[in-house]
């Protein structure tokens, strides 16, 4: 059985994918989408256009945290994702959520704005979108403060999205050093070897971060 990726390699959603790919060493076929033609395969099956996008068997998932459920539940590996008690799974789907609503959505509010001509910029929406990852940084900094990863003591599918979405918002809103644990964690997360593949595999596009990629990580 054929499982295709179709992501581009600075994408942080499609590096929250492929950290759980990498995670279980997974086989599958990388389509990126600055190859020739892949956009318009994507396109052709997820007319959103958004990725990462996966078809596995002909069948088509989208959204990264579904990707990676869906590996779970059809291509399981050694690193169990998802936990099986219930109890321990919705915690990791909390986080998973917290990760993905008021990190990266703030932190991509911010790039995009910068991409737009200065006419049409949203100084209000940014100067919101900071206030909230301050807030952010300080929740998970008292959150995670005793716990080695995101929902406890085993890598989760929450840390799939923590990873690249810590890395990026540093970048975008750099992570005060009074949140010492929010610091040590993500440390912590370019040491993973899955994602440190994926953050090695994005290098050569790092010109394209829209407010300068600085020379660190």
């Amino acid at each position: 059985m054929t499982l295709t990726l179709y992501a581009h390699p600075f994408s942080s959603y499609c590096q929250k994918a492929l950290i759980a790919l990498y995670e279980n060493g997974t086989p599958f076929e990388y389509r990126r989408l600055d190859e020739p033609g892949a956009m318009d395969e994507l396109a052709a099956r997820w007319p959103i256009r958004r990725f990462p996008m996966l078809v596995d068997d002909g069948r088509t998932v989208a959204e990264a945290t579904v990707i990676i459920e869906h590996l779970a539940l059809y291509h399981p590996g050694p690193v169990r994702l998802l936990p099986d008690d219930p109890r321990a799974a919705l915690d990791v789907r909390f986080m998973d959520r917290f990760f993905d609503n008021y990190m990266a959505t703030p932190q991509q509010k911010i790039v995009f704005d910068s991409m737009r001509k200065e006419h049409e910029r949203d100084a209000r929406g940014v100067a919101d979108a900071r206030a909230l990852l301050e807030s952010a940084y300080a929740w998970l900094d008292h959150a995670i403060k005793g716990r080695e990863w995101a929902a406890g003591e085993h890598f989760s599918l929450a840390d799939c999205g923590a990873a690249p979405f810590l890395f990026y918002a540093d970048w975008t809103h750099r992570i005060d050093p009074q949140f010492e644990h929010v610091i040590a964690y993500r440390k912590r997360l370019l040491k993973r070897p899955s994602f440190a593949r994926a953050v090695d595999e994005a290098r050569p596009y790092r010109h394209l971060f829209p407010l300068g990629a600085p020379d660190r990580d």
